[in-house]
């Protein structure tokens, strides 16, 4: 018995010096062979996360997210202690007391290895989860174990626990691509970390255990239990109290899928500035490097151009009538609420409009399912548009009664109101466009590209190439201005045929009405835009040169057509390049070019680019005359530093077309912008193309240059009949100059010294007296006044190459 015990004695001890040797090795072999391996924890200090490209209005607002990982770091200060404890009860409670390792954690590892004959959960720490996220890759080997174990002992010792905290909950994935405790408070809650309830706080925590299993937007039961686990752990800490931990344990679920919180919808503008940074940066570091994009789009004035360009294309389509129901299901189906949400899915919101069931029909109101199971009542009175549509320019008998327009079954839309009603609408075929930008300096202000990115992407206001039609006349006119015409000048407004090679034989244009004025001052052709005499205009001018003005404006002579047809705007533009040249007018002759992107900013909030926007204006110049010397001891003004816009056209050239187009608002095509705004500072043209295939609004105001546009993307179909620029496209600028110009008083340019305004005869443009019982005013660059109109003459004299 004895010599048993010396033999275990014996072999315990041997087992022991074994044991000792084998851990001395061990020990040896991570100092100074693993160690020297491993990555210095001190990079730590100087993290640079993933993080999405952000593009924001220029007032900070955010318009997009770009990105796979969801992720805004946020600070420890910035981290409500709830969240922090909440994890810290999930993953490591003893966290504020081992150094890096706790060895309680490594027995119930090998533990479980020992048990299941696998590797598994409880041997990580925090900062062993640091050091693997950070530095190490996820795979199950003794040797990744080891690095991770070394690694979390070299974090503690140079960096506090606070900040090692701070890493983890900024750096671990919390499933649906959100990266970090904030992301994934705005993608389940909609809300930031320091509105998280504590029962939020411990639906996020129990997360990092299994981010896809226990989502609580895949698996809700699952989710909850994990919940209730981290919450009994809140408890058995001490961070929170047993009333607090009741009332979380009974707290519903919250937690919805939350897209990115965007506070201004701009998604034509956000792929604009997407592209350009990816051509700058590539995609992938576009991406993930964190850059933030202020862009120059002001927000209430881009949501003035989405409510404006939506209503006009809606109203339009009302216009023209009720097409049918998207889609039907079986009348014995709508009563099966997973029938109904089957059916919508193929049916997504577009433009504020969102597709419903109709489930029954009554007499006054028919009702309709939405998406998420609500029912709404619409009221009849919101379908007596709804007049069946038999082709562009016809449509069936206005409808008496629900049955008329809808059917059990049908999907159609509505427009959901805040009564808890519906209005009955339909979504439009004809497309559109608005864009507005600042004269000064060619900020974009406002661009809305369609109804609906998510329904077309294709960007309307900077893509599309549409003719213009008249709204391309006051360019013709200031070339005229430019080689001595006034608006006085009399042009003949009469029938004409021209034989022309380029335009394949003979043209006989006509004017819109399909009526002709005789000799006709310039400024009351444009004032009704007659085509004739802007084609007599260009005629006499020349297009040669006519092409090498219009290059003043942007415009490409290689793009225009070298022929008559030019007058009538047959050349293709963009809405854009249409707002940037009116906006020469607005300035007082200068040309600017317009952009987007007001600065970039790096991760760090460093600029690394800042938008150039020369200003039109005379101040911006240096004081210093050309050749002149500097005065070494004079300080340089702040303005002497501001780029100045290159002049286009003369100051007096800008004011007199300005003052015509203010005319062609008040008591021309554009008269209808005066019914929306009492505003008296408004230019503008209207613009419409043969059989109604474009239907175009450019105006502005000293303070803003706007284009509408409103047509099919099929360039060869017709809006129909009496769907004018006034008709279809004035409407949507109107309405949007409406909300953008709230606030801003009227002003006009001053008028430049070289001007006089004289009395003259309607209808010869020559100077008369005040006798005159009709005299009018007319202003003139000095120089070109008419000669005053003789008393026996009389009859209609001067008009340029005897009325052609």
């Amino acid at each position: 018995m004895r010599r048993l015990l010396r033999i275990l004695l014996y072999g315990v001890l041997g087992l022991g010096a074994a044991g000792a040797i084998a851990g001395g090795l061990a020990l040896a072999y991570a100092f100074f062979v693993l160690a020297p391996k491993l990555p210095e924890p001190e990079r730590l200090r100087d993290v640079h996360y993933q993080e999405p490209l952000r593009v924001l209005s220029s007032e900070g607002a955010l318009i997009a997210k770009y990105g796979q990982k969801r992720r805004s770091p946020v600070d420890y200060e910035q981290i409500p202690p709830r969240v922090s404890l909440a994890f810290i009860a999930a993953e490591d409670d003893r966290f504020f007391e081992h150094p890096g390792v706790d060895y309680q954690g490594i027995l119930r590892a090998v533990a479980y290895v020992i048990r299941e004959q696998e590797f598994g959960p409880g041997g990580s720490t925090i900062t062993m989860q640091v050091a693997r996220n950070f530095f190490l890759s996820r795979e199950q080997t003794l040797l990744r174990k080891a690095n991770e174990m070394l690694l979390a002992l070299q974090i503690e010792q140079v960096l506090s626990k606070e900040e090692i905290l701070e890493l983890y909950l900024n750096k671990i994935y919390l499933g649906n691509r959100a990266y970090g405790v904030a992301a994934a408070a705005q993608v389940y809650y909609g809300k930031p970390l320091d509105q998280l309830t504590v029962a939020e706080a411990a639906m996020i925590a129990g997360l990092p255990k299994a981010p896809s299993a226990l989502n609580p937007l895949r698996n809700p039961e699952q989710a909850r239990a994990r919940r209730e686990y981290v919450l009994d752990r809140m408890r058995a800490e001490g961070f929170i109290s047993a009333e607090r931990h009741r009332e979380a344990v009974q707290s519903p679920l919250t937690a919805q899928r939350h897209a990115v919180d965007r506070q201004v919808e701009a998604p034509y503008v956000a792929e604009m500035v997407r592209r350009r940074l990816v051509e700058r940066y590539g995609r992938e570091q576009a991406y993930t490097g964190g850059y933030t994009v202020y862009t120059t789009l002001q927000g209430e004035r881009q949501r003035a151009a989405n409510r404006a360009l939506r209503a006009g294309l809606r109203a339009y389509a009302r216009r023209h009538g009720y097409r049918g129901p998207e889609g039907r299901i079986p009348a014995e189906q709508a009563d099966d609420p997973q029938a109904l949400d089957a059916a919508l899915r193929e049916h997504p919101p577009y433009g504020g409009l969102e597709a419903a069931v109709v489930v029954a029909v009554g007499e006054a109101a028919a009702w309709a399912w939405l998406r998420g199971g609500k029912v709404v009542e619409i009221p009849f009175e919101t379908m007596a548009w709804a007049r069946e549509r038999r082709s562009v320019n016809r449509r069936g008998p206005a409808p008496e009664e629900p049955g008329d327009v809808v059917a059990v079954g049908d999907i159609v839309r509505v427009a959901p109101r805040e009564d808890g009603l519906a209005d009955f609408e339909a979504l439009p075929e004809a497309e559109g466009a608005v864009v507005a930008l600042s004269p000064e300096d060619g900020r974009i202000r406002a661009l809305s590209g369609g109804f609906d990115f998510q329904r077309s992407p294709f960007n309307r206001a900077v893509q599309a190439r549409r003719q213009p039609g008249s709204a391309f006349k006051p360019y013709i006119y200031s070339a005229a201005l430019a080689r001595g015409y006034t608006p006085a000048t009399l042009i003949n407004d009469a029938p004409v045929v021209f034989q022309d090679s380029a335009l394949e034989g003979y043209w006989r244009p006509d004017n819109y009405t399909g009526r002709f004025h005789g000799p006709t001052r310039m400024r009351q052709a444009l004032i009704h835009s007659r085509n004739l005499v802007s084609i007599r205009i260009l005629r006499d001018i020349g297009i040669r040169p006519t092409l090498g003005y219009l290059e003043r404006f942007g415009f490409e002579p290689g793009r225009l057509p070298k022929n008559l047809s030019l007058a009538l705007g047959s050349n293709s533009v963009t809405p854009l390049q249409m707002a940037a040249g009116y906006a020469v007018f607005a300035n007082g002759g200068y040309r600017v070019v317009p952009d987007v992107i007001e600065r970039i900013e790096d991760a760090e909030g460093r600029v690394v680019f800042e938008g150039r926007f020369p200003r039109a204006c005379e101040a911006c110049r240096p004081q210093r005359l050309l050749g002149e010397a500097a005065d070494p001891r004079r300080r340089l003004d702040p303005l002497d530093t501001v780029p100045s816009a290159e002049r286009a056209i003369p100051a007096e050239n800008a004011w007199l077309m300005t003052d015509m187009l203010r005319d062609v608002v008040a008591r021309g095509t554009g008269r209808g912008a005066r019914r929306w705004l009492e505003r008296d500072d408004l230019a503008g043209k209207t613009g419409t193309t043969n059989d109604q295939r474009d239907a175009w609004f450019v105006g502005f105001t000293p303070d803003l240059a706007a284009a509408a546009w409103v047509g099919y993307d099929d360039s060869q179909r017709s809006l129909g009949a009496r769907e004018t620029g006034a008709a279809a496209a004035l409407p949507v600028w109107a309405r949007f100059m409406a909300g953008a110009l709230e606030g801003v008083e009227e002003r006009t340019l001053p008028r430049p010294d070289d001007l006089v305004t004289v009395r003259i005869d309607p209808e010869t443009g020559k100077v008369t007296g005040s006798d005159h019982p009709d005299a009018i005013f007319e202003t003139f660059r000095e120089g070109q006044v008419p000669p005053r109109q003789s008393t026996s003459g009389g009859g209609r004299q001067g008009a340029r190459e005897e009325l052609f």
